[in-house]
């Protein structure tokens, strides 16, 4: 009887365990990001890597999907979602201007001479200043920042001189800066989405227009603008953006995680950017396309149209006003 007590007894046992052994694993949170960039680009390789980053960090509790071009939505209606908690996260740039000003001076044009002075800025004071009240206002956090590389003009002629560069029709986005900075130029901007590029430049109702050089590869606009003019005069900066109710409820380690990725994906950003634009230069000449260095007094000229277009930030009778633009200037100025 005693034996046959043992026997159930391991039985019981042994059963037990191999449930234990067998019931699933806790699943992992997902974490949802939209961004409205296609992949290869430096947008959507810093969304992949973060999640990759996370879930190695967090051994599985968290896992990123990353959902590229807009397949979430348009830029504004996938910002308000990650607002409204729908979604946790979402990569974009300048559009938050419109939720606080101050974050329009992300891309304030001719303000970084280089990569490296932009990635201190952004990696100190500069950044701080810019994002200071941001997710109280705005309900979203940005935890990082990273290049999609500087603009650059692509036209269909040469632009040599400051003469080529007035009375150009140049697209432009439907964005303030950018509106204001070039008829600072002289250029005739033509504001319009970028979809509608291709068949105005088709149509004679544009010249040129301007973007980094990895979007004009993606994009292909050395088909039918083979002079690419590299201005660099505006680096557009763009991050990842987090629900500031789900950050805050996140537990301690659990956020230093998400800061690491953040980091982690966006220096990964940094360190790549002057390799990604000379690579995208060597593929327009391979398509027969020219890339050109404007003149010392172009570069002079311009540097001088975008300081003038600071007054968007810096005048209080502007729409765009921003109460620490002379502090956010000063500051990056200070990391030359």
């Amino acid at each position: 009887m005693k034996r046959i007590h043992a026997l159930l007894l391991i039985c019981a046992f042994m059963f037990g365990a191999a449930c234990l052994h067998a019931a699933p694993a806790q699943s992992a949170t997902v974490i949802k990001i939209a961004g409205m960039k296609p992949e290869g680009v430096p947008e959507t390789i810093v969304m992949h890597r973060f999640g990759e980053i996370l879930e190695k960090l967090s051994n599985g509790k968290y896992k990123v999907e990353v959902y590229p071009n807009s397949t979430l939505g348009k830029e504004d209606a996938y910002i308000a979602n990650t607002r409204k908690g729908v979604i946790k996260m979402c990569a974009t740039g300048t559009q938050t201007s419109s939720l606080q000003a101050s974050m329009g001076m992300l891309e304030t044009p001719m303000l970084f001479d280089s990569y490296e002075h932009a990635h201190k800025a952004m990696n100190g004071k500069t950044f701080e200043l810019i994002h200071k009240g941001f997710p109280e206002k705005s309900g979203l956090r940005m935890i990082n920042a990273f290049p999609l590389g500087f603009r650059n003009f692509y036209t269909k002629n040469e632009v040599k001189s400051i003469n080529d560069i007035k009375g150009l029709r140049m697209r432009v986005p439907n964005i303030p800066l950018y509106t204001n900075f070039a008829k600072e130029c002289g250029i005739s901007g033509q504001p319009m989405p970028f979809a509608e590029v291709p068949a105005a430049l088709d149509q004679g109702v544009i010249d040129g227009g301007d973007s980094p050089l990895g979007d004009i590869v993606a994009d292909k606009m050395y088909e039918k603008c083979p002079v690419v003019t590299q201005t660099r005069h505006i680096l557009v900066i763009h991050g990842l953006y987090i629900n500031e109710k789900f950050y805050q409820g996140l537990p301690a380690q659990d956020r230093a995680w998400f800061d690491q990725a953040a980091k982690e994906s966006a220096e990964e950003c940094w360190a790549n950017a002057i390799a990604i634009d000379d690579k995208a230069a060597k593929e327009v000449i391979a398509h027969k396309g020219r890339v050109l260095e404007p003149t010392p007094e172009l570069k002079k000229f311009m540097k001088e149209a975008g300081e003038r277009s600071w007054t968007l930030f810096t005048d209080p009778k502007s729409k765009n006003y921003v109460p620490n633009a002379k502090e956010i200037l000063d500051s990056a100025a200070a990391y030359k």
